[in-house]
């Protein structure tokens, strides 16, 4: 059965201990709870399904995986004890300097190396399934193999899954201008664990992704697609970091995302 439900944020937070029926998993940011919080984090646990979901591992980036970061990191899964743990095909941290915020590799073959390699790292260092996201980026980088072919490959190297975040696809599908329905069809979609959605912002003609609107019906239309296409995927996660709307409105979201997709 698919699970319906949220990304933890603290403006959430009341509502969510109320057990909404329209809420049946959460993911928490793994960074959230680097300097403390564990007494909540296993509230949550005994409460809900959780997933993990980290941003500043910085797989992509040549070189051993940060020390204090990874510990860190399994340390709250160690607390959490998630179905499974997430990152980005990214990378956040050039030499020391951390660029604070995700930025998109070259899908070539090399990278794909060093991101494999950290991958499996996280993955042992953990004792979890990992899974994959695809981000959003203003700069569509070319390397030797297409992205889908990366990912793909990625995933049989890694032995991982794919986190599909269907909004990323759809923003970067209209600011490079590519087909996402055939962009999906070329995934090894058995790899698509779970989904990720939120409404995007349109902004001096571009599309963006600001983690800050209700999600529309053309992301519906394609979250259908994806799932039609991929009937393995096990959880989809609703994300909000700002705008967030009062609580009838949020389990509003969720019923009408669950409805659509046949849950």
């Amino acid at each position: 059965m698919r699970l319906i439900g949220l990304a933890y944020r603290h403006p959430l937070a009341a509502w969510i201990d109320t057990s909404p029926p329209e809420v049946r998993c959460l993911e928490v940011t793994a960074e959230h709870f680097f300097e403390g919080g564990d007494p909540r984090l296993r509230t949550l646990a005994s409460r809900y399904p959780l997933f993990l979901h980290g941003l500043g591992m910085s797989l992509g980036t040549p070189g051993p995986l940060d020390r204090r970061t990874l510990e860190q990191f399994v340390r709250v899964s160690k607390v959490a004890d998630p179905m499974w743990i997430s990152e980005h095909v990214a990378f956040t941290r050039a030499a020391e300097i951390d660029l604070g915020h995700l930025n998109p590799i070259v899908p070539d073959a090399a990278t794909l190396e060093v991101l494999a390699e950290h991958a499996s790292e996280l993955s042992a260092a953990c004792g979890k399934p990992l899974i994959l996201e695809n981000i959003t980026s203003h700069l569509a980088l070319r390397g030797d193999m297409s992205e889908t072919e990366f990912l793909n490959r990625l995933c049989e190297r890694a032995d991982c899954g794919l986190l599909l975040d269907v909004t990323n696809l759809y923003i970067n599908a209209r600011n490079h201008r590519f087909d996402a329905r055939r962009w999906l069809r070329e995934l090894d979609g058995s790899r698509i664990v779970q989904l990720h959605i939120v409404g995007y912002a349109h902004h001096d003609g571009a599309w963006q992704d600001r983690h800050g609107a209700p999600v529309q019906e053309d992301l519906l239309d394609l979250a259908r697609e994806v799932v039609a296409y991929a009937p393995g995927v096990k959880a989809v996660i609703v994300e909000r970091d700002e705008n967030f709307p009062p609580p009838e409105e949020m389990a509003a979201e969720l019923r009408r995302l669950e409805a659509a997709l046949g849950d």
